[in-house]
């Protein structure tokens, strides 16, 4: 029982070796095995207890299973329980889940890979599995426990659990929060609420994008055909939605996405709209998306109503989010439109779904330029494309690109990106006209779409929680008009002295809180605001 808990180390510069340039403070601590195991399967019991009963019901388990990479026949499963149930009582209790975790046949089937990083455990022993496990759901937090850092709107806690749970039942495809390509729920950073929202897809659509998306087998057949057959029904669904006979499907529309949809917005009443194409690009009431620091050009807002991710540069983009092979900002611009000035500028994607506001908005003040068409497909602009190493999304969707130049950001290259079931891009400007930021610039119609905006080198400053989310793998959920991030030509004194959100507003910000509360797990395991004992020897 050795406890250590402020020893503080010299950083070297490993050129050198001998020149100190930071310090490390480290502390450790020494566990009972048994504790520790008993300890660990608590928390695993916490991650899939959804009613919170201190036990296991079979699909509790099956997603505990499942979670941890396991590929085995649901009847596989089934017997794996019944081996755990000890007493009979169709229930897998903690002390059942520990007798299991150190059985045969929980070696062999409970924990194969890390659920957090994907990373195959059982390489050395299970007691480094745990502690690589209880890192990783520690990750951003110290060495607080069971911490993760996202609020969700079911669970007014941290929900370091929904990073488990939210790829549970999936995991038979791929496993691990950094395969965000797999998903069957996107999960994005709410910022005006700092929750994490969860966007479900409906299960039968998963299965086909990732089937199409996510192998070579799948794009080999689009390349077949497919990719004419989106065009046509993308065509054919746009007329539709300008017909009148669409109108009937507004109010259902409005129901399905009633928590996403704010009908006290509306410009007009729902009355007003003949066809669902006039629904769908909406107008707003004045002042309903206020712009940050309206007369302060040297501010940058955000341009759609979107989930967002913003990298400092191309690379940044490709490391953490567009894993197309062949992706660059010249194949996005075009070779018409393209400025080596923009290779290494910051790089921003909004991308919009169905419930969303689809008018998109000037992000700076400028003179807006030619707009350059370029003949592409319609493939889906869901992550789970965007995420495919086998498919360019950006570089191979239909897109209008514009030019803005701007007298504190320098240029910017406005692209407006088609994607599946959209019909048009319209713009309601023309070139020369000069705009304000927050100034509408167009509208897509009926379908989600998304548009991205390249900087030119040291042009602008991002606001710190969109890369830090954005660092994360996750999407954050703005509005038109929010912060993006200032100009860099901007005084000190006047960068001073504008607000702007930071890391305490990002996901590792609130990891950050948790862990100054001092949240332990030593002889108690703190789950969703409760304490449950844990069982003593």
């Amino acid at each position: 029982d050795v406890d250590h808990t402020c020893e503080t180390l010299e950083l070297f510069d490993p050129s050198t070796m001998t020149k100190v340039v930071g310090n490390i403070m480290v502390s450790y601590s020494a566990e009972d095995p048994a504790d520790m195991e008993r300890s660990f399967v608590l928390r695993l019991l916490a991650i899939v207890d959804y009613n919170e009963d201190g036990k296991l019901s079979l699909q509790e388990f099956s997603d505990l299973i499942r979670a941890f990479g396991n590929k085995v026949p649901s009847r596989k499963i089934e017997d794996i329980f019944k081996q755990a149930d000890l007493n009979g009582d169709g229930v897998v209790n903690a002390e059942e889940l520990v007798n299991l975790l150190t059985s045969h046949v929980g070696k062999e089937f409970l924990i194969t890979r890390c659920p957090v990083c994907g990373e195959m455990l059982g390489v050395s022993n299970r007691y480094n599995d745990m502690i690589h496990v209880s890192l990783c759901f520690d990750e951003g937090t110290g060495n607080q426990i069971m911490t993760g850092g996202f609020l969700t709107e079911k669970q007014a806690s941290y929900g370091w659990m929904f990073k488990l749970s939210e790829w549970s039942h999936i995991s038979t495809y791929d496993v691990g929060l950094r395969s965000g390509s797999t998903a069957s729920h996107i999960l994005v950073f709410d910022r005006r609420t700092k929750r994490l929202v969860e966007e479900v897809i409906e299960r039968k659509i998963v299965m086909s994008l990732r089937a199409i998306y996510q192998s070579k087998l799948g794009l080999t057949l689009i390349d077949k055909g497919t990719k004419d057959l989106l065009q046509n029904i993308s065509k054919k669904q746009g007329e539709h939605m300008s017909t009148r006979d669409s109108a009937k499907d507004i109010p259902r529309f409005i129901n399905f996405f009633e928590d996403r949809i704010n009908v006290d917005e509306f410009k007009h009443p729902i009355e007003h709209f003949k066809t669902f194409n006039e629904f769908f690009v909406r107008e707003l009431k004045p002042g309903c998306r206020p712009v940050a620091y309206e007369d302060n050009d040297y501010v940058a807002v955000c341009g759609a109503d979107s989930r967002l991710m913003a990298f400092q540069s191309q690379d940044d983009s490709k490391r953490f989010w567009i894993k197309g092979q062949k992706f660059s900002v010249r194949g996005l611009l075009g070779d018409a439109m393209y400025s080596h000035f923009f290779d290494e500028g910051a790089l921003v994607i909004f991308r919009l779904a169905p419930q969303d506001y689809h008018r998109f908005h000037m992000p700076v003040s400028g003179v807006i330029g030619k707009f350059t068409e370029i003949p592409g497909h319609l493939y889906t602009v869901n992550p789970i494309a965007v995420n495919s190493k086998y498919c360019n999304v950006f570089t191979e969707n239909k897109r209008v690109v514009c030019i803005i130049s701007s007298e504190e950001f320098g240029k910017m290259a406005f692209v407006a990106i088609g994607a599946t079931m959209v019909g048009s891009i319209t713009f309601t400007k023309c070139e020369g006209d000069i705009l304000k930021k927050g100034d509408e610039l167009g509208y897509f119609s009926f379908g989600g779409s998304t548009v991205v905006c390249v900087f030119e080198k040291d042009a602008i400053d991002l606001d710190e929680d969109l890369l830090l989310n954005s660092e994360k793998s996750l999407e954050t959920l703005v509005s038109v008009g929010m912060s993006l991030g200032i100009s860099k030509t901007m005084s000190k004194e006047q960068a001073a002295n504008t607000r702007r959100p930071g890391r305490r507003d990002s996901v590792v910000g609130l990891d950050n809180e948790v862990a100054e509360r001092e949240i332990r797990a030593t002889t108690s395991a703190n789950v969703i605001n409760r304490q449950i004992d844990l069982p003593k020897e």
